[in-house]
């Protein structure tokens, strides 16, 4: 791991990520690229002898400001750290910019805060997971220690989601992490045990070119919706890491319907 991106709306929940993305760097030797995003109108700052416009440069100064505060941390201390403020308004353009940058990761708070211009807000986050084509970390909470002992990759063994499914193994190697694979069977969506095993087979078959080891060691879990399955599986294993595949810019679909990313 080379290069982290940390998307930056200076909330607590920022922070949280910051933390953790610092972890990941001293660990791995790796550089943290900050990221807030503006998301101011083009007809602001395109108007150049208006209030807007003032307001747009006040708003840049502004970030500019928060910024030198908000990294002024001691946990970042020999960390090699590039800032940027860009007036981004859509989620693509910050996984241009990961991209650009040959960023391994994006880590990133679950949550953002009430104020000026913040975009984290809301289902903002599953947008990221949804659109960025590198890997999201999400945190929710403060982990002043962040190890991952136990990864869970929950999928419906579909094999769009090999590319997925190879670089959720790869974290799990990377961290040294036991990589649990976990379908979840419903009420909406059953299939009989020989349906499933035999679906989780053709997947592995194909994405580890003919190498099954995993296939014995997967979980069938039943429950009365896949989130509900996911979180109580996932809390009965103690689990660290939930890992999640999604249909990137074409949105969720199939497993991955509705909220469920969210």
């Amino acid at each position: 791991m080379k290069k982290i991106l940390v998307p930056v709306d200076f909330s607590e929940h920022s922070e949280y990520a910051m933390e953790v993305a610092a972890q990941l760097a001293k660990k791995y030797g790796a550089e943290i690229v900050t990221l807030h995003m503006m998301g101011l109108s083009e007809a602001i700052l395109t108007k150049d002898d208006s209030q807007e416009a003032f307001e747009a440069i006040y708003y840049m100064k502004l970030a500019e400001k928060r910024f030198r505060e908000f990294l002024d941390r001691d946990y970042l201390k020999d960390i090699k750290i590039t800032s940027t403020v860009q007036n981004y308004k859509i989620f693509k353009e910050m996984d241009d910019l990961a991209k650009e940058h040959d960023a391994d990761l994006i880590v990133m708070g679950s949550h953002g805060s009430s104020g000026v211009r913040e975009v984290f807000v809301g289902s903002k986050t599953e947008k990221v997971v949804r659109t960025s084509s590198v890997p999201v970390l999400v945190i929710k909470n403060r982990l002043m220690s962040f190890t991952v002992d136990k990864m869970v990759f929950a999928c419906d063994f579909s094999p769009e989601y090999i590319p997925a499914f190879k670089k959720a193994k790869e974290i799990a190697k990377m961290f040294e992490s036991s990589f649990q694979l976990l379908y979840i069977n419903t009420p909406e969506r059953f299939m009989r045990t020989s349906e499933m095993t035999e679906r989780a087979f053709k997947f592995l078959t194909q994405a580890e070119d003919g190498n099954i080891d995993l296939h014995d060691s997967i979980q069938y879990y039943c429950d009365k919706t896949i989130e509900e399955g996911i979180f109580t599986f996932s809390s009965d294993y103690n689990t660290d890491v939930i890992a999640i595949p999604t249909h990137g810019r074409r949105g969720l679909a199939h497993f991955f319907a509705g909220s469920l990313g969210e």
